[in-house]
């Protein structure tokens, strides 16, 4: 019974040990990078077209662009962010959104809605 008892005892101490040394899941700390979004914009055609995709909230996004033309992507956060792009490829930073809820990223040349983040 003692042996038993002993047993238990260094148990619970290993476990409170474990317990204590903590993890990397701190308040505010994000585990990965940016959210990567891949769009194409074709004529009168975005891909994607108003699908909604998970962020973090303050995680930054990144948007990698492939159009045919110039032109202007809008994001309806607080503040407001707009972020031009150039014929052929493209990298914008949509600066992370430290509220939740749902933003929709347009492009107002197209009048479409590219995608919606919805921020968690």
């Amino acid at each position: 019974m003692r042996r038993v008892l002993a047993a238990l005892a260094v148990l619970l101490c290993s476990l409170a040990a474990l317990t204590a040394c903590g993890g990397s899941d701190s308040p505010g700390e994000t585990d990965s990078g940016p959210k990567v979004i891949e769009v194409t914009i074709e004529g009168e055609s975005v891909t994607p077209n108003g699908e909604r995709v998970e962020v973090a909230v303050g995680q930054d996004v990144e948007l990698d662009v492939t159009a045919d033309a110039p032109g202007e992507i809008h994001v309806h956060s607080t503040p407001e962010q707009e972020l031009e792009y150039d014929v052929g490829e493209s990298t914008l930073t949509i600066e992370g959104i430290d509220r939740p809820g749902t933003v929709d990223v347009e492009s107002h040349n197209l009048e479409k809605v590219i995608v919606q983040l919805e921020i968690r």
